[in-house]
């Protein structure tokens, strides 16, 4: 089949979720004999025709946050519509806008909703009314809607009557690593921090986690692996909140090598977060076999599947508490907070999560939506 991927940023890059799974399914599509075609930004980055056996084509625009998304999308489109796909895919709920335009040249049209992005705090006013539309855009003439969670599928079929189908992001297959650079870098010894990783924005609930890690009795230190750059509000308001404790660490953007010694040696991960779709960073953590922690919303409860503990999200004595279990039961590696499972069952949990979330499967899932598109 002929393929083309829209609506992430650039392949190869670690900027986000989108990008991964873009990524992901694209090298293996490509590796199976499939025609893909991979709609990069371009923002004066150094350019690339090919990445893993698909071929990328790069839509200048740009650089301003606010604009390059709807510019992109729309030019990616305007390319696209004038070459024979089998299938174009959009990724988020913004440059699914103009999933119309590609209707009305007949192209058959898929749409993951990677999360409901309008919810996310970042977005202004007409921001989150653009991606809204995108959403409804996805709901109502794409050919299949393709979500992440349980929660987000029934969203769609109360709101709009859509069948969206359920196909997860997936996991990849890891060596775990020495703490060698984060040991040089931060100074930091193979379970002697809690990790998180992740955008730094007010969905992701950092704060609640700076506030319960301050009130705990630990010697163990806190990593925040996430870009701080730009200085919004947000990252402000948590660097401030952070600051005079020296055991808190902000690492910045980290990838390669430095990001899997980070998930490898982590005495436990936390994702504190209000909102997700369906977070990389989780199951990656899950692949590391790392102890996680998550807040108690659908999506994180809906992946784990009983893997892991979690709190009340938005809930900083509960996110301590969580934390004060985890670090006075060192001898468990993931059990709930009765103590009732074994360790072997957890690594069954483990290994059901890694063949449920395996990359292979998730790509075979995809291409059967394609097939059954392409023989309509």
């Amino acid at each position: 089949m002929k393929i083309a991927m829209i609506g992430h940023k650039r392949i190869p890059s670690r900027s986000g979720g989108i990008e991964v799974v873009v990524e992901e399914l694209s090298k293996r599509m490509a590796e199976k004999g499939h025609a893909v075609v991979v709609y990069n930004r371009y923002c004066g980055e150094e350019r690339l025709k090919e990445y893993e056996g698909a071929k990328i084509v790069e839509v200048r625009t740009f650089k301003k946050q606010s604009l390059n998304a709807m510019v992109y999308s729309f030019f990616a489109t305007l390319r696209c519509v004038f070459r024979r796909y089998d299938v174009v895919h959009y990724h988020a709920e913004g440059p699914c806008v103009m999933i119309p335009l590609a209707k009305l040249f007949g192209k058959k049209v898929v749409a993951t909703i990677h999360g409901l992005d309008w919810q996310r705090n970042k977005w202004g006013g007409f921001a989150s009314k653009y991606i809204m539309f995108g959403e409804k855009m996805a709901a109502k003439h794409a050919d299949k809607v393709i979500v992440l969670s349980q929660n987000v599928k029934n969203y769609f079929k109360e709101t709009y009557g859509c069948e969206a189908v359920f196909i997860p992001n997936g996991i990849n297959p890891v060596t775990r690593e020495e703490p060698e650079l984060i040991k040089t870098k931060f100074g930091l010894d193979k379970d002697g921090y809690i990790l998180f990783l992740a955008r730094i924005t007010s969905e992701k609930g950092l704060d609640y986690l700076i506030e319960a890690y301050k009130a705990l009795d630990t010697d163990k230190k806190l990593v925040v692996a996430g870009s701080i750059e730009p200085k919004t509000d947000y990252i402000k308001s948590v660097l401030e909140k952070a600051a005079g404790c020296e055991n808190i660490i902000f690492t910045d953007f980290v990838s390669g090598k430095t990001l899997s010694e980070l998930f490898s040696n982590c005495y436990v991960y936390v994702l504190p977060s209000d909102i997700e779709g369906m977070p990389m960073s989780l199951l990656e953590a899950v692949g590391y076999d790392a102890r996680v922690i998550v807040s108690d919303i659908p999506e994180n409860i809906d992946c784990l599947e009983g893997y892991g503990n979690s709190f009340e999200h938005g809930n900083a004595e509960s996110l301590k508490k969580a934390l004060e279990f985890c670090l006075a039961h060192s001898e468990l590696k993931d059990c709930d907070f009765k103590q009732d499972c074994s360790p072997e069952k957890v690594q069954q949990k483990r290994a059901e999560l890694m063949e449920k979330y395996d990359w292979n499967n998730i790509t075979d899932q995809t291409l059967e939506l394609y097939k059954s598109l392409k023989n309509n």
